[in-house]
């Protein structure tokens, strides 16, 4: 027997509570069987614990988007018990039963080695939102190369700075010599993210209204995880050559925006998906967060909770009542 958070649709509406599982009830499509360490709530997440929005697609379902922890049992040719390993998306918590449990049978095809360097409880401090983050971070700087604008030559825009990506992403690109400037809805957090690198913070407001198609040269890059007006507005202030990575809806899955940023000034838009995105993308990325983790950083911005105290933050993470990231310790 095992703990996990289960989600179901009884008649009387959408349920998510604690319960006991046996081993047997674990998906039969999946051929890696992984005693789950550590899990952690993403904004995805939050959707699917709280039924805000059809995130979860069969029931009953066990959510959780990513875990890390060791394998138990393995039909899989490359894995083998007593292996480390995480997992981020492909469905898990969403279609395939995921990793706010104590135990997870998933496909060996998705599993990722866990970095030598990073314990399981640190690479769920980073998780989806971590990894999607050093995504973003790795587009840039590709197109950054492609274009030779070295690090320092001009503000790098991250929204969302106090949601998981943000704060990921802030410490990253600050570590890499970029001058930071974030955006967040809670100006009183101003010092926090200034601790995490950011060179200047502003305020949301002042990107979530509609705005003009163009508007003044200031980014050399951007990293939002917001979408609809917050990524148009980016957009629109985006410096000549410059790049934006998107990778979230946050404020809305629209984009109220005009092609001119990207026919007169040359701007490039990146969709980053951080789902379905293939396993060398993967595997580059947690390589690249393992080398480069800042350890006092990493547990500035992270904060411990158990597996049933996981419901209740799900609604605190749509709420944008949550500080960077929620880790979660699925065995207590």
């Amino acid at each position: 027997m095992f703990n996990a958070l289960l989600i179901t649709k009884p008649e009387s509406g959408y349920r998510c509570e604690l319960a006991s599982l046996d081993e047997a009830q674990l998906p039969a499509s999946g051929d890696v069987t992984v005693r789950v360490e550590w899990s952690t709530i993403n904004y995805k997440d939050g959707l699917a614990i709280t039924g805000r929005s059809p995130v979860v697609r069969s029931f009953p379902m066990v959510p959780g988007i990513d875990f890390a922890g060791t394998v138990t049992a393995s039909e899989h040719p490359r894995w083998k018990a007593g292996d480390r390993v995480l997992l981020n998306g492909f469905g898990v918590g969403e279609t395939h039963w995921g990793g706010l449990a104590q135990m997870a049978r998933v496909k060996g095809d998705w599993l990722v080695e866990l970095p030598d360097t990073l314990s399981p409880r640190e690479a769920m401090a980073f998780g989806t939102a971590g990894y999607t983050a050093m995504l973003c971070v790795m587009a840039l700087q590709r197109h950054w190369a492609s274009h030779d604008v070295a690090p320092g030559s001009g503000e790098v825009l991250v929204t969302g700075g106090n949601g998981g990506v943000g704060s990921v992403a802030i410490s990253l690109l600050a570590a890499l010599g970029h001058t930071v400037v974030a955006s967040t809805g809670r100006p009183q957090e101003a010092e926090h993210l200034k601790a995490l690198g950011a060179a200047d913070v502003i305020e949301r407001a002042s990107l979530s209204e509609p705005g003009k198609p163009l508007q003044k040269e200031r980014w050399i890059g951007v990293v939002d995880s917001v979408g609809s007006h917050t990524l148009a507005n980016a957009c629109a202030s985006t410096r000549y050559g410059g790049a934006v990575a998107a990778c979230g809806l946050a404020q809305g899955m629209d984009l109220p925006a005009s092609v001119a940023p990207f026919i007169l000034r040359g701007v490039t838009l990146y969709g980053i998906d951080s789902v379905m995105a293939p396993m060398a993308q993967r595997e580059a990325a947690w390589t690249a967060l393992a080398a480069s983790v800042n350890r006092a950083q990493l547990d500035r911005i992270t904060r411990e909770i158990s597996l049933g105290e996981a419901i209740g933050a799900g609604s605190e993470i749509l709420a944008g009542q949550v500080r960077g990231r929620l880790v979660v310790d699925v065995n207590r």
